[in-house]
């Protein structure tokens, strides 16, 4: 008979074998189902907000291609070339302080000014609906604006109502239902302010110097390619090489958004994936108890002369059509899970309405399930493989001590290969997801171990009195005991728990508890020079305790490092966000507070020499830099050159002022800039910032006040519904855990029917058997909580201090929280099966023994 003749009659005999149903196969097809289902819906919502992104790139954008400046318009030479482009529609982006007419109260906003041509894609959606042009414009010396509707509710507004900005006075006449371009204009911190250019500028609010985004958005008289936009863009970088100016296209409309859509998919897609092999571990139990079902059925088919490899292969052939249903069953759930993404988050992300189906994504999640099922199921069909039908028909089942012949475990080891390199290839940092694969194998090893461990102790143990607590021990390191399946399958998804809510709890505590404390209570931008002694009078007289850090402020963007262009230069992601959009830079002749030389020298005061620059030394160190190389920003549309005098070490957290670069003060003489101030007060109340906050805000209209604690909470907000679908994805591979649990003691019954019974029959009450099994479940768990809170508490402080480089703390109250689920989990499930184990009858069960 040949291999193919071989191959069909496994394939007739396997699903002859079926018809009996799938019981026992439950927790391993919806274990499968679980983590295809994560990989897939993760993926596919990724790619929907992306195909969403680029389908509505105009939109989104504004226009076909986008000119953005930093503290200056465009000359006429600029606007010229911008003219013959196509159609110019120019807008201008700042932050003010928004005040009521009497001056009682005042909020932070976030101004955006256009002219007539706003928008050239799209559609602005005001309420009550009206033209833009009539919302904006100017009637009886009076600009119109349209606001948010939380600047109404946050100072008490209506529809008619008038808010001074700068110097000048608006009327709020709509509220902004809709805004196009919202996306491409980045996060703000506060609410929408609309108004037109000339209203802006008859604020007063643009000064040299002063922090304002002046974007040129063009239309293109035609349909133009990806290539044509790059070819405009590398035009106007070679006619204006100092114009300073990003240049983003239709293509490329919301880069933040996409990059954070991947990482955060990324990070999504790798708890899918612990859900998935977490399930690997159920799979291998139910192939396990399965195959051991079918002794008498494997014996028959060795004693009628069938093969090991034919055994291996009818078995193989169920095993994969099994996974099928939980492969299909999770890939439907996948494709869903864009249309719920859409009805969800189409009215902030533009995730295409209908949903749509992404066969890129589903057919990677498919992978991977195929991939998990037989990672963890080539051992157990292995050993069935070699057993003899001798041992089969004598009731000694599967040993699962020892190693199947070497073809099966050099299978097993090639599919972990290629289920490893598949996740770090499709990852898009992949430094991270070697990390996550490195501690993936490790948390297996240590797993074993640890279940091996326990096993040890409870063999050389004293002997003790208890009755119970001697049965419980010895059903811990018996032959065949569940010890390394229970901690296997729970210690995996307790570990990604604890990882999870120490980096949750680790931010939230940065944020709401110990920035706070080190932070300081105010922000002030753009003062002019002309008011910056006077502003410093009013907030010393305001808060005479209160501690007042003033620095210059400019705007610059990186444009090459050691003269190569930054456009060419391939930077780890920890480094890229240096050379992205524009950095705020100062100058300084002594060393900033919050800062630590930790390589060369400061330059001496009055120092006239060639331009010098102080880079912050982890950034430096991402990207290649050390001491005398040299960094080109622009600034104001001029190219500026300087060597890399000195390395600081900066205390990003303090929250205090802090620049990556810091030039020697001969760099930018004579250029305009504004002054960039920081209050720190402990003793300051609610009371206390609220009126400093109005008398800075009546005296200085132009200069934006940042309340510290105001921008935390909205940041807090964020980070909390992150933290929903971050949880959601732990709950995942908690769920997988516990189904892998219940599988394992569910398999691990029949033999405790065996030894409930016996001991029944020789005295034992039923008390006694559920304190035995109660504390070798309490023990079981509590072993595995341990490895959970070593492993987890690691794994969460490499991301929280490494990756996030912020101070790690240990939390105990997720170490309590950890060690009562773990108890609940085993002892709870164990206990509910044990009980169905202790209502056996003694004669049947006898009888067969």
């Amino acid at each position: 008979m040949g291999a193919l003749d071989t191959l069909r009659l496994a394939v007739r005999f396997s699903l002859r074998e079926m018809r009996g149903g799938l019981s026992g196969f439950l927790i391993f097809i919806t274990c499968i189902a679980l983590g295809v289902a994560a990989i897939g819906g993760i993926n596919s919502v990724a790619r929907a907000i992306t195909v969403g992104v680029e389908s509505q790139g105009r939109e989104l954008l504004g226009g076909d291609i986008r000119f953005q400046l930093i503290h200056r318009e465009v000359d006429e030479r600029e606007r010229a070339f911008l003219d013959e482009l196509g159609t110019v529609a120019q807008s201008a982006n700042m932050r003010s302080m928004a005040r009521l007419a009497d001056g009682s109260d005042q909020t932070l906003v976030e101004v955006k000014a256009v002219d007539g041509l706003y928008p050239l894609y799209g559609a602005f959606v005001a309420e009550p609906a009206m033209p833009l042009d009539e919302i904006l414009a100017e009637t009886d010396g009076i600009h119109g604006a349209a606001a948010a509707d939380i600047l109404f509710d946050r100072l008490g507004l209506s529809i008619g109502d008038r808010v001074s900005l700068g110097n000048a006075e608006f009327e709020l006449r709509a509220q902004v239902v809709s805004e196009p371009d919202a996306i491409s204009d980045g996060f703000g911190l506060a609410p929408r302010l609309l108004v037109s250019l000339d209203g802006l500028r008859a604020s007063g609010l643009i000064q040299p110097g002063s922090l304002v985004e002046h974007a040129y958005k063009v239309k293109l008289p035609e349909p133009t390619s990806e290539g044509a936009l790059r070819q405009i863009a590398e035009r106007a970088t070679e006619a204006f090489p100092e114009a300073g100016w990003s240049i983003r296209s239709r293509t490329n409309a919301a880069p933040a958004l996409s990059s954070n859509v991947e990482r955060f998919s990324q990070f999504l897609t790798l708890v899918g994936l612990t859900a998935l092999v977490v399930g690997g571990v159920g799979v291998a139990n139910a192939v396990r108890a399965y195959l051991d079902s079918k002794r008498g059925v494997i014996a028959t088919f060795k004693s009628l002369g069938a093969s090991g490899r034919f055994v291996f292969t009818v078995y193989l052939v169920q095993i994969l059509a099994i996974a099928g249903i939980g492969i299909a069953v999770g890939l439907v759930l996948g494709a869903l899970m864009p249309l719920a993404a859409s009805a969800m988050l189409s009215s902030v992300l533009p995730v295409p309405a209908a949903g749509g189906l992404y066969p890129g994504a589903l057919a990677l999640a498919a992978l991977f399930g195929v991939l998990v099922t037989l990672a963890f199921a080539l051992l157990p069909l292995g050993r069935a493989r070699d057993v003899p039908a001798t041992a089969l028909f004598r009731e000694m089942g599967f040993d699962p001590r020892g190693l199947p012949r070497l073809v099966y475990v050099v299978a097993t080891l090639a599919v972990a290969v290629v289920l490893a390199a598949l996740a770090v290839w499709t990852s898009t940092d992949r430094r991270i997801a070697i990390i996550f694969v490195g501690a993936a194998i490790v948390a297996f090893l240590v797993l074993r171990l640890v279940a091996s461990l326990v096993q040890w102790l409870a063999r050389h143990s004293p002997r003790v009195r208890s009755t119970a607590l001697r049965l419980a021990i010895g059903n811990i390191h018996r032959p065949g005991a569940l010890t390394p399946s229970v901690v296997l399958s729970l210690g995996l998804g307790l570990t990604l728990l604890v990882s999870l809510a120490l980096i949750d709890g680790n931010l939230r505590r940065q944020i709401a508890g110990n920035l706070p404390e080190q932070a300081p209570n105010f922000f002030f931008v753009d003062i002019q020079s002309g008011d910056v002694d006077a502003f410093a009078d009013l907030v010393q007289a305001e808060s005479p305790e209160g501690k007042l850090i003033r620095v210059p402020m400019l705007r610059g963007r990186v444009m090459a490092l050691n003269d190569v262009d930054v456009r060419e230069l391939q930077v780890p992601p920890e480094g890229a966000w240096v050379l992205r959009g524009d950095r705020g830079i100062t100058y300084a002749r002594n060393v900033p507070e919050n800062s630590t030389l930790t390589a060369g020298e400061w330059w001496p005061d009055g120092y006239e020499g060639e331009p010098l620059v102080s880079f912050a030394a982890q950034e430096a160190g991402e990207l290649g830099l050390k001491l005398g190389d040299t960094v080109t920003v622009n600034v104001l549309g001029r190219n500026i050159t300087a060597r890399i005098a000195n390395l600081r070490e900066v205390q990003w957290e303090s929250l205090g002022i802090n620049f990556v670069m810091v030039f020697s003060p001969n760099t930018f003489a004579g250029a305009p800039h504004s002054w960039l101030a920081t209050l720190a007060d402990e003793q300051a109340t609610s009371a206390d910032e609220a009126r400093l906050l109005n008398a800075v805000t009546r005296a200085f209209p132009g200069v934006t006040s940042v309340r510290v604690k105001d921008a935390l909470e909205i940041v807090n907000t964020i980070v909390a519904q992150l933290a929903v679908a971050i949880r959601a994805a732990a709950a995942i591979a908690l769920v997988a855990s516990v189904l892998v649990l219940s599988g394992a003691l569910a398999a691990g019954n029949r033999a405790r029917v065996h030894d409930a019974v016996v001991l029944k029959t020789l005295g034992a009450t039923r008390r006694t058997l559920i304190q035995a099994f109660s504390l070798e479940y309490t023990i079981i768990g509590l072993a595995t909580a341990l490895f959970a809170l070593l492993a987890g508490g690691a794994a969460a402080w490499f991301v929280v201090s490494r990756i996030m480089t912020l101070p790690s703390a240990f939390l105990p109250e997720v170490a309590v929280s950890t060690v009562v689920i773990a108890l609940v989990l085993t002892v709870g499930f164990g206990l509910i099966g044990t009980w169905r184990v202790l209502g056996h009858k003694a004669a049947p069960v006898l009888r067969n023994l």
